[in-house]
């Protein structure tokens, strides 16, 4: 798995965001507006263009077209149409509580990202009006959906993208690669989880957007740091950051906790958040997808899920996986299957819900 060889907790100050494939050159210095009131204003336009257009045609490879329902016109609007469901995820943002709406054309048959993880997939962006303002004309790309992360995309991306999951892939003789059973959906941004108050080539400053994908792979990324005073510097440990979500239930309110991670030192972005955003088991303001001591037992997780000389486990790791793995079936010389997952403190390596010793402050050894 690739290591970032650099890592940067960036705290952002007023508007400034991450954002994909963004420019600083010319941008226009705009008034800044509350959060809140342009996020109304944005789903109130929203909702209206679901309401006054329609899917035209969806095609066998999930190439999806949306048109404005004419004057008198007896269309199907995508709010009202049921081929294809309309979804709506909550979030959290900015002290903001989004409902952010996306159409399930395919969930995909594969895996679902996490929303720190790498994907690749292909993407249209347009304007509510239809303006066409970026597309990848079908090829996947390459993107890190951890907002942090130089040239990483808009938060909005690493909100949805965890609906979907990733297909399966073939490779001809020739080197050509061939995607099916990927997940492919539109998302609607309000401008917010967007560009906001920062215009970019073709988006005007508060644009809601409309992102059409297709989801092709994913890359597990494992994000944890070690932070020395002011230096920070990357600490994987073997974990994940899928694996160290903790809230895994959709909540009373309707948030979904699935496959989500967040860096709440960033007040910012999140300034109140609900609990079940915390994902952090010792409790010290670190995420555990971040922390390389989880249960803050001054025992680094990676050396707590390191295997003793004697441990009953077969496979070629000197670290236990997260959960039993399968042998490689396209490494027949090789058996790299894991009998065991992370033990539990006294040696339970199977039974579910189990406190894994990396998440245990009790634990204070391998053995």
């Amino acid at each position: 798995m690739n290591k970032f060889k650099y890592y940067f907790i960036l705290l952002l100050a007023g508007i400034a965001m991450v954002s994909c494939n963004k420019s600083d050159d010319d941008e226009t210095v705009v008034e800044v507006r509350d959060y809140k009131v342009q996020y109304k204003a944005d789903n109130d336009s929203i909702i209206k263009y679901l309401k006054t257009n329609y899917i035209d045609n969806v095609t066998a490879n999930y190439d999806i077209v949306i048109k404005k329902i004419p004057a008198g016109g007896t269309q199907t609007s995508i709010w009202d149409q049921k081929t294809y469901p309309l979804k709506v995820r909550k979030v959290y943002n900015r002290d903001v509580y989004y409902d952010v709406y996306y159409l399930e054309l395919r969930k995909g048959t594969g895996e679902a990202p996490c929303n720190t993880d790498k994907i690749y997939a292909s993407y249209s962006g347009n304007l509510l009006d239809g303006t066409l303002f970026d597309t990848s004309y079908g090829y996947g790309v390459s993107f890190d959906l951890f907002v942090y992360t130089q040239g990483a995309v808009i938060d909005g991306w690493g909100e949805i993208f965890p609906q979907f999951r990733t297909g399966t892939s073939t490779t001809a003789s020739n080197g050509v690669i061939t995607y099916d059973n990927f997940g492919a959906g539109v998302m609607f941004l309000p401008s917010g989880l967007a560009y906001y108050a920062s215009a970019q080539d073709k988006i005007p400053a508060y644009s809601p957007l409309v992102f059409s994908f297709k989801l092709y792979g994913l890359l597990r990324m494992d994000h944890d740091i070690r932070i020395n005073g002011t230096t920070v510097t990357a600490e994987p440990d073997g974990i994940p950051d899928y694996f160290e979500d903790v809230n895994k239930t959709v909540t009373a309110d309707g948030f979904d906790g699935n496959g989500y991670v967040y860096d709440l030192r960033d007040l910012v972005r999140y300034p109140n958040p609900p609990e079940w955003m915390k994902d952090d088991t010792d409790g010290d303001g670190i995420a555990d997808f971040l922390d390389f001591d989880d249960d803050g037992d001054g025992y680094t997780t990676r050396f707590e899920t390191t295997k003793p000389a004697d441990a009953p486990v077969t496979g070629i790791s000197k670290y236990y996986p997260f959960d039993p793995i399968p042998d490689n079936p396209s490494t027949p010389n090789v058996d790299e299957s894991e009998t065991y997952g992370i033990p539990a403190f006294g040696g339970d390596y199977t039974s579910p819900g189990r406190l894994r010793i990396h998440v245990d402050k009790n634990h204070h050894s391998v053995k």
